[in-house]
């Protein structure tokens, strides 16, 4: 197999949840060593968090600990007893990057900050994913997901256009704060290695998260600061912006250009439209959407999901279903592109994950191994690199600090 793209990357992560270990797992699939600490005994927080294998939960078969994590080494350590710090620092000395999402406040309190570490390793790149960064007023405020996906403004655009224009603001689905979060944090922590390569000097990476979710409403910020106008969803006006409803699911169209107006105001059965002169320009179609998208959404009701799917695209028209995560998984597309891989767990067993969004033709993605078992790797790393003695190792662990 061809080797990897990031295979000469050492890496070390102290983190709980998903916006940290996502990043590193970004890292690790595509080669990185990533060595992932635990706190001894209970380990990351997300081993106790849904869903679980079969509903049972258990802290080796939650899937979300089992998605993030692949592809790392793992070993416990309790980084609060001198010891650990000591040990910890060893580690450092050993690697390139360093991954954390702890409030500042804490590593302040364990003088593990990037000031203190660099003396030990002036190469070394630190990356710390917080709410809301290192400085200013909020800088030790707490936050989730819920919350900070909120503090960056994205609530008040979703959904583009709603059944229920003056309900409350809406968070997105899922995860889709902590991943946005983590795909920013893992592209300025590889320029900052990058960096390191070429001059041989670390740096301190800096993540807000607040930040990194206000880049992704960067026009409304950009039309208050020019206009004054503050964009949510209840001032949008769009044709085609909603879903709309077929007869087993629901599909999202878009007709934005005059060809493809032309094209599909004939498709659906209204060659009049094509020649008025009130549907003639993009402006005059917005003008007069709502009578638009109220004859589209009595047409869709006539067909099949997949059917109406490939009918627009044999006319060249975007168009694409609103998928479930039924639909995705079993998506002739995806399984054709190999995104989904099995991976066998000791305690979980086989199951299927999501791979890549992006294929390499000579360093490929590949998952290395499943997520660590709680303290798996501990004799491998503590004896294989840092030469402890299985009997150093069995007193570190009766005293618990592994």
């Amino acid at each position: 197999m061809p080797e990897q793209a990031l295979r000469h990357l050492k890496v070390i992560e102290l983190c709980n949840l998903v916006s940290g270990p996502y990043c590193t797992k970004l890292l690790a699939d595509l080669g990185a060593e990533v060595i992932k600490i635990e706190p001894p005994g209970t380990g990351d927080l997300a081993r106790r968090r849904g869903p679980f294998l079969k509903d049972t939960p258990h802290p080796e078969r939650s899937g979300l600990f089992l998605y993030l994590n692949t592809s790392k080494l793992g070993i416990t350590l309790d980084i609060k007893t001198p010891t650990g710090q000591s040990i910890f620092k060893e580690l450092i000395e050993q690697t390139d990057i360093f991954v954390e999402d702890n409030p500042p406040a804490v590593m302040d309190e364990l003088g593990l900050t990037y000031d203190e570490l660099k003396k030990i390793n002036p190469r070394l790149v630190m990356t710390s994913i917080t709410p809301f960064g290192q400085t200013g007023p909020y800088r030790d405020y707490k936050g989730h997901e819920l919350n900070v996906f909120h503090s960056g403004g994205e609530g008040y655009m979703m959904p583009i256009e709603s059944t229920y224009p003056f309900r409350e603001p809406l968070k997105g689905g899922g995860l889709v704060g902590d991943c946005v979060c983590a795909l920013s944090a893992s592209l300025a922590t590889l320029a900052a290695a990058y960096s390191m390569f070429a001059t041989g000097k670390g740096q301190h990476v800096d993540v807000s998260k607040q930040d990194v979710l206000m880049t992704m409403v960067g026009l409304e910020v950009a039309m208050y600061t020019y206009s004054g106008t503050v964009r949510t969803r209840h001032k949008r006006k769009a044709m085609l912006a909603a879903p709309k409803e077929c007869q087993d699911g629901y599909i999202m169209m878009s007709a934005f250009g005059d060809r493809d107006w032309q094209v599909f105001s004939r498709f659906i059965g209204k060659d009049s439209w094509a020649k008025e002169d009130r549907f003639s320009t993009p402006m005059k179609r917005w003008e007069n959407s709502d009578e638009i998208d109220q004859y589209v959404e009595e047409w869709t009701r006539q067909y099949k999901l997949d059917d109406l799917f490939h009918r627009l695209q044999a006319k060249t028209l975007a168009a694409a279903p609103v998928n479930t995560s039924k639909d995705i998984v079993n998506s002739p597309q995806l399984q054709v592109r190999g995104f989904f891989a099995a991976v066998e767990h000791p305690k979980a067993g086989k199951l299927k994950y999501p791979t890549a969004s992006y294929k390499f033709s000579e360093s490929p993605f590949a998952f290395n191994r499943p997520a660590p078992l709680l303290s798996q790797h501990n004799e491998e790393v503590y004896c294989g690199r840092l030469g402890y003695s299985k009997e150093e190792l069995a007193k570190l662990a009766e005293v618990g600090i592994i």
